[in-house]
């Protein structure tokens, strides 16, 4: 029977003292890939914020735990070392420090040694290769100057590079075009093939799923989980859309 990595029991949560989610009970088992789609406003980044511990997003009630720990407390730096990670929907530009550095650093925070160069450089190329980017990318500063299309590569760069537990990505496929959707579905495939971790997918745009395997679907409305269900559950949503789940 497969480990739970993830579960959350009545979650509730609010910024700037307006509730946003509910009561929110979700798990996620290691080698599992769920996916949170609902319209705009749900609350679906609210709940991957305050998974990773984003101190904006306050936990008024229930509980977080991260490979059987309760994490509900926890810093996002000490979620990230434990295994957990956040891509963005908008990543920001840090002018100063280059992608190759930034990652480097991440994977030794979190292994807490220091990595060889040649070996790094080694397997940082190998995924740039699979994420189609030129091995100049690494050299400039992060996201800085980057296209829409290129910080979302960046994104899905550090998720290889990292591999970490639980990855929770954050409309990951927004804006961008057809091939560089193909392109980042690559290497989150690439990702699940081991089947060590979770992968949560939060979206509103179904593209990215076309070629990824799917265990749970669940919908979100109004802060709440209102249904959950298998990879037919996209294809339902592709057909209906939400509103029969905005009456319910």
């Amino acid at each position: 029977m497969a480990e739970i990595l993830l579960q959350t029991e009545g979650l509730k949560v609010s910024v700037e003292d307006k509730e946003i989610l509910h009561g929110v009970d979700l798990q996620v088992k290691r080698g599992e890939t769920h996916v949170l789609m609902g319209p705009n406003g749900a609350g679906k980044s609210t709940l991957g914020y305050a998974l990773m511990g984003n101190p904006r997003y306050k936990v008024t009630d229930g509980s977080i735990f991260f490979e059987g720990k309760e994490i509900t407390g926890e810093s996002a730096d000490k979620r990230a070392k434990a295994g957990m990670f956040l891509s963005f929907q908008n990543p920001l530009e840090v002018p100063g420090i280059t992608l190759s550095s930034f990652i480097k650093s991440a994977m030794e925070q979190r292994q807490g040694s220091r990595i060889r160069l040649w070996d790094f450089k080694k397997e940082l190329n190998k995924a740039m290769e699979l994420l189609q980017m030129e091995e100049s990318y690494g050299a400039r500063d992060l996201n800085a100057g980057f296209s829409g299309g290129e910080k979302k590569k960046a994104e899905i760069l550090q998720l290889l590079m990292l591999n970490p537990s639980l990855a929770i990505l954050d409309e990951t496929d927004s804006g961008l075009d057809v091939d560089a959707v193909r392109t980042v579905s690559r290497g989150v495939l690439e990702y699940q093939k081991e089947k060590k971790g979770g992968l949560i997918i939060i979206t509103h745009n179904t593209r990215i799923l076309e070629s990824l395997p799917v265990d749970y679907t669940h919908i979100l409305v109004d802060g709440k989980i209102v249904r959950t269900g298998d990879a037919s559950l996209v294809e339902e949503i592709n057909e209906k859309g939400f509103e029969e789940f905005l009456k319910a």
